[in-house]
């Protein structure tokens, strides 16, 4: 046993937020409480937090987490859980480091040895999704994700939908699979034309066709298309994610591990989808403690299916990339569509700290991109 002496956070380059806890003992973790766009509201959650949970026992873990929890009175929700998990990630690198092994053993074992994965071609407006494509099969991948439309209006011209079928062709033509993802972005009378479009090209998923909000409009959408669909990144915790399942409106569950509560709601998430037929595939366009997370819950799932990578992403573009801030980066090698279940303890990623404290001086918080229609409108980005 050893009391947490010290929680720090590090604002690092392109949008990423790194938590290190430190015990009594020196022994150390990392955790990922990434939340694109709200970097500063989690840095003043954790400010608070850092205060209030030095010096109770870093073995602690599920204690720790429902003291967050249970005796925050206002809680949930996607600045909340981002710093939960950030801690609570950090807290299973240290106690599985501590014990020399990785994450998985003290989840109860893996299931796999290696893992299925996909990466994002087509930026914000997507384009050039062949070249990209090819570029991403080249480097192992079997699977990819693009944008389906730019931004686009509540009711837009029908035709703004045939790029999207076409990019799909594109890939497919490839002898890649590709998932769709509607972002959110489009609303209820083009997501029903956009699911039915694309519907005979067979996309491996479409994603966040509807915004979480519109739990009704996902589910008569359910009722009419055979693609399957994907969600979650924007539901925060168990209590979120019931009413989906109960609806049986969705067949991927998609929660971001870094929004979540990190490993320890993650891997309830994931119970709770077994139960009900669905899927597990973890949203993760972040750093490589997110990723290295959900790759330690995902080797213990029976329902996993694939796992996002940031490996090379638009977001990244100019600054660092996933396989930055680690000495050990070949951990995301990329063969025939999967990578390999890492063996070293902890995450097992060994983080570059000297490169962390550096590249987090002075470090700017990350500005959501927006959309404006040609009227001056804003439109969902």
């Amino acid at each position: 046993m050893g009391k947490i002496a010290k929680i720090e956070y590090f604002r690092v380059p392109p949008r990423w937020l790194f938590v290190k806890i430190t015990d009594e003992d020196g022994h150390i973790g990392w955790g990922e409480a990434s939340l694109e766009g709200h970097t500063q509201a989690v840095e003043g959650c954790l400010d608070a937090w850092a205060e209030r949970y030095v010096g109770f026992e870093a073995d602690d873990i599920e204690h720790i987490w429902q003291m967050c929890w249970r005796t925050s009175f206002y809680r949930g929700g996607p600045v909340f859980m981002s710093a939960l998990a950030g801690i609570d990630i950090a807290l299973w690198d240290l106690k599985a480091r501590k014990l020399n092994v990785p994450v998985y053993q003290l989840l109860g074992g893996k299931v796999r040895d290696k893992l299925k994965v996909y990466a994002w071609i087509g930026g914000d407006r997507p384009g050039d999704v062949e070249k990209q494509a090819q570029t991403r099969k080249a480097q192992g991948f079997n699977a990819v994700k693009m944008n389906a439309t730019e931004d686009i209006g509540w009711l837009d011209s029908p035709s703004k939908l045939d790029a999207a079928v076409e990019r799909l062709k594109t890939v497919k033509a490839l002898g890649m699979d590709a998932g769709m993802d509607f972002h959110g972005r489009v609303h209820k009378p083009m997501a029903k034309q956009l699911a039915a479009a694309l519907e005979p090209h067979r996309p491996l998923f479409i994603e966040e066709p509807l915004l979480s909000e519109h739990i009704g409009g996902i589910k008569a959408l359910a009722q009419v298309t055979s693609c399957p669909i994907a969600l979650g990144e924007r539901l925060h915790s168990r209590w979120d994610v019931r009413p989906f399942l109960e609806a049986g409106c969705v067949d991927i569950l998609q929660p971001d591990i870094s929004h979540c509560g990190g490993i320890s709601e993650m891997k309830r998430i994931a119970a709770m989808c077994e139960g009900y037929d669905v899927a597990l595939a973890p949203h993760c366009p972040l750093g490589p403690i997110a990723l290295a997370a959900c790759v330690q819950v995902d080797a213990t799932c029976a329902n996993f299916a694939i796992q996002e990578m940031s490996l090379g992403i638009h977001y990244n573009a100019g600054s660092q990339d996933l396989t930055s801030y680690t000495k050990n980066p070949e951990v995301w090698n990329v063969s025939d569509g999967y990578i390999d279940l890492p063996k070293g303890p902890g995450l097992g990623i060994e983080v570059d700290e000297d490169m962390v404290r550096e590249l987090s001086k002075d470090a700017k918080a990350w500005v959501s991109p927006g959309f404006i229609g040609p009227g001056g409108e804003i439109r969902e980005w």
